[in-house]
């Protein structure tokens, strides 16, 4: 080829890439349900705000977003997924913090729990955001400096935000239903062995692994590098996947300017939790939108839930410059697992052994 038509080649690939980058997708979400999130998350903030307990409040919040998880069928089947959602969230951390405890178990239970949930999630065709929340759950709680006696202390928290979460999606439902008639309850598809065993315990062990090259690059509080793993490593093809990646890291780089900015104002638990409902009402409004742009409020979000707790105990450019790394770190290992999940070789050669192991395994 030409240099002129590998020059001409290379311009068609950045407007292919621009393109997938800039476009906006069409969205029929209703306002009332990021503010119904921003209550969800933020409800529990500002109770700790009150109390003078934001560490607490932070912890609840996590629960809330139980609430992203809503479907949009008729009640009582919105709610009986909901509560479900709820108790899975509540498990998630519980494992999480006990793994805390011991550090060797640490990679092998984040891996049989991103395991589990993607199976649960693909068997009962749970939509987006899957598995993501409970996997996002069980690392921060891997990552919480507790002693033991408040073990029971944050499990209790992060149930009471999640009950929260379901009470305000019963009153958001009845609410919304007067004017929008629900989708029908879809029959759950085929569960076949490619979709929800070998995709899943594929997406399992590179989430171990993201968190394993975290932990030998001695990454402190490594639980973005996990996260930001599967989030990527979850796209349906290939295409996906590398869109989701570049999102996230694009994002991410102007998300840590905005907190940046954040960071520099003079906060207080009563803004700190303002102003986390208002990122959580920007982000629900424009994720299905435009993921960069909502990975952009989504970084500030994240770094108030876990930090904010802890802010003015260290450098604010420090915990920029580790969420960044941790941020790319977790999106190539998420990239290298999803051309893994989608080259028909691997699938081939390694769900063919998988296929074998757990026959002999049921024998």
């Amino acid at each position: 080829m030409t240099f002129k038509g590998r020059w001409a080649e290379l311009k068609r690939l950045v407007r292919t890439e621009l393109q997938h980058l800039l476009t906006i997708k069409a969205s029929d979400r209703l306002w009332q349900m990021p503010f119904a999130a921003a209550l969800a998350t933020g409800l529990p903030l500002l109770v700790g705000a009150y109390f003078d307990h934001l560490g607490y409040g932070l912890v609840s919040s996590l629960g809330g977003l139980v609430f992203l998880y809503l479907p949009d069928t008729p009640l009582y089947h919105r709610m009986v997924t909901l509560m479900a959602c709820a108790f899975a969230m509540t498990a998630c951390y519980t494992l999480g913090v006990m793994s805390h405890f011991f550090p060797l178990l640490m990679m092998p239970v984040l891996i049989f729990i991103a395991i589990l949930v993607t199976m649960v999630c693909r068997f009962y065709a749970l939509g987006p955001p899957g598995s993501l929340f409970f996997v996002m759950a069980a690392a921060i709680g891997a990552y919480s400096p507790l002693e033991v006696l408040q073990v029971p202390l944050m499990v209790g928290l992060v149930s009471m935000g999640a009950l929260l979460a379901c009470l305000i999606a019963f009153f958001y439902s009845i609410y919304t239903l007067r004017f929008r008639a629900p989708k029908p309850v879809s029959p759950l598809p085929p569960a076949t062995f490619d979709f929800v065993v070998f995709d899943s315990v594929v997406i399992g062990i590179f989430v171990g692994i993201s968190l394993a090259l975290a932990q030998a690059l001695q990454l402190e509080k490594a639980y973005w590098v996990p996260v930001s793993c599967l989030a990527v490593i979850q796209g349906v093809t290939l295409r996906a996947v590398w869109n989701k990646q570049l999102h996230r890291i694009v994002g991410t780089g102007v998300g840590l300017l905005v907190a940046w900015g954040l960071l520099l104002l003079p906060l207080n638990q009563w803004t700190i939790s303002l102003i986390m409902m208002l990122l959580a009402f920007v982000i629900e409004t424009a994720v299905v939108r435009h993921y960069a742009f909502a990975a952009i409020f989504i970084t500030p979000f994240t770094i108030l839930l876990v930090e904010a707790a802890t802010l003015g105990h260290g450098s604010p450019s420090a915990l920029m410059q580790a969420r960044f790394f941790d941020t790319v770190l977790g999106c190539l290992v998420g990239l290298v697992g999803g051309v893994c999940l989608h080259s028909p070789r691997f699938r081939d050669v390694v769900g063919r052994q998988m296929r074998r192991l757990t026959v002999q395994t049921w024998r």
